[in-house]
């Protein structure tokens, strides 16, 4: 993380910054976020983030009423400023300031706590391996789909893919379907055609997925993670990594450049 973050639109040292002790946020873990790229100094798809931030903020029950657009974006570029960073990932948090639940405070009606904070995007090694995660997602949990601060389930996910060796992990839902990498969506060609999971099967539906959709187009299928032998290439894709080709899953190889798709991915990511 870079030295600064902006909380309550105010820039200061992000290892002194605090959010307070009693809400339904530190309590709870109540409040949603996103990941933005920084490329070239500018948030890359920023509508696509402002959407999903709102609708999952409405979805969890946060008013964002009070939240200006305009006044976050610029809240943001003034921290791009102060850590003097072009290339990067910036999070967007907004906590839910109020009480409720069993340690009601009564601060029933406060506007949420809004952090952002930067740091360089995550290195990747140049051998992606990952491997089939033993926690699998829950696709009718209220939560399915929603980028909220209940990220332990991922986190676990993901820390236990390394503690085996391996950088990522896939995790299937309750009925064995892929849903995707404990910290990005999933892709994977299979005769020239390219597959992702739904939505419905418990995913994030991510602005870089959204992307790839909308410039390469892509189709819907639920598999499970078998099956995955029978693809001809792997990659997960985030704001955090950008798209990124799998080597191996478990045991199994896969090839990895030199594919007119891939390639043309490359180049939508950068243009």
């Amino acid at each position: 993380m870079h030295r600064f973050c902006s909380l309550g639109f105010v820039v200061q040292e992000a290892e002194t910054a605090a959010v307070g002790a009693i809400s339904a946020a530190t309590l709870y873990g109540k409040g949603v976020f996103t990941t933005i790229r920084i490329r070239r100094g500018e948030p890359f798809l920023w509508e696509k983030h402002w959407r999903r931030l709102s609708s999952d903020a409405e979805k969890v029950g946060i008013d964002i009423s009070s939240v200006s657009e305009i006044r976050l974006q610029a809240a943001l570029k003034e921290l791009l400023a102060a850590n003097q960073v072009t290339e990067a990932r910036a999070r967007i948090t907004l906590f839910d300031s109020s009480g409720g639940g069993m340690w009601e405070t009564g601060r029933l009606h406060l506007p949420p706590k809004i952090l952002i904070t930067t740091a360089p995007r995550r290195a990747l090694p140049p051998t992606l391996r990952l491997t089939i995660s033993p926690f699998s997602v829950n696709s009718g949990s209220p939560l399915a789909g929603i980028k909220s601060c209940n990220y332990l389930e991922n986190l676990m996910a993901f820390n236990e893919a390394n503690r085996r060796g391996f950088d990522e992990a896939i995790r299937p839902n309750e009925k064995g379907e892929i849903v995707s990498a404990a910290l990005a969506n999933i892709f994977w060609f299979c005769g020239n055609e390219l597959f992702t999971p739904p939505v419905s099967s418990g995913c994030i539906a991510g602005t870089t997925r959204e992307y790839i959709v909308e410039k390469v187009g892509a189709v819907e299928a639920n598999l499970r993670p078998e099956d995955l032998k029978n693809a001809e290439r792997i990659f997960i894709a985030s704001s955090g990594i950008g798209i990124a080709e799998v080597a191996e899953v478990d045991e199994t190889r896969f090839r990895v450049g030199n594919h007119p798709l891939v390639e043309l991915l490359a180049e939508i990511e950068e243009c």
